[in-house]
């Protein structure tokens, strides 16, 4: 009995949970904001000490005015539904980093990093716009603080485990472990990735279009991504990522929406290209 009440107290670490108001998603708060932002800023300090930050270039001032013209629409549309206060604690600050590495990405707070190895897989501003407005749009869900507040509940499902298999020999502690192990990797964790990268989709497209920038250059980023990706990924349900045809399927079906906003945008204050 005592194992049972100690095994259910660790699993009961799973039920503190909070609602996104962008997302509409409820999600565990184990983890604060004010923690979360706290460790992403030593963290960005960190990376940027250690790496080639290209500064006063056309390129990189390139990266701060699109990342600007972004955050400025993602406060349009946190204003138009109330929800402005969720930015104070907010720092927007935009990096261009030297690397072959094709990748960007917004931590906690609004610390947003574009790799050079990026640029020529999105080719123009458009789509760059649209893989920055999907790394902020990654911030502004909580999709960190989520992932990390279910590695920790993961952890108690793992202590409950052992509670529970105490009296087990040791081939079966080790069959329960390794089946734990494989339900939560893929039946919770993983697939909430993939929720999360679509969500961020979405909501990326929509702020990229809200600052003006052609949404309809996602589709043509997601082909490029999907030719370089080659034979050797793993298969959608093993993967953190959605193959790339379901996002490509995704988007367009976001795009009516998008297309409106992106004119809207464009009516309000023409962008020179």
């Amino acid at each position: 009995m005592n194992r049972l009440l100690l095994a259910l107290m660790a699993i009961t670490v799973v039920v503190g949970c909070s609602n996104n108001q962008v997302t509409g998603r409820k999600q565990m708060n184990l983890i604060s904001n004010a923690q979360m932002m706290a460790y992403a800023e030593n963290d960005y300090d960190t990376v940027l000490a250690h790496s080639k930050v290209v500064t006063n270039t056309p390129v990189s001032n390139n990266v701060i005015s699109i990342g600007k013209r972004i955050v400025a629409a993602v406060e349009q549309y946190y204003a138009q539904q109330g929800l402005q206060a969720q930015l104070k604690d907010y720092k927007w600050e935009y990096n261009l980093i030297e690397s072959t590495e094709a990748n960007a990405w917004c931590m906690p707070g609004g610390k947003i990093a574009v790799y050079t190895g990026i640029l020529p897989i999105t080719q123009n501003d458009d789509a760059l716009a649209v893989v920055m407005g999907h790394e902020i749009a990654h911030a502004l869900a909580e999709h960190g603080k989520e992932r990390a507040n279910q590695e920790l509940a993961k952890q108690g499902g793992e202590l409950a485990l052992q509670v529970l298999t105490a009296k087990q020999s040791t081939a079966n502690r080790e069959i329960f472990r390794q089946a734990f192990g494989v339900a939560s990797e893929y039946g919770v964790i993983l697939p909430f990735s993939r929720k999360q990268e679509l969500e961020a989709d979405k909501l990326g497209l929509k702020f990229a279009a809200m600052a003006g920038f052609d949404p309809r250059t996602s589709i043509a980023l997601w082909e490029r991504m999907e030719k370089l990706g080659g034979a050797n990924k793993p298969p959608e349900f093993a993967s953190t990522h959605p193959a790339e045809q379901t996002r490509i399927a995704e988007l367009n079906k976001q795009m009516p929406e998008a297309l409106a906003l992106y004119n809207a945008a464009k009516k309000a204050a023409p962008v020179k290209k």
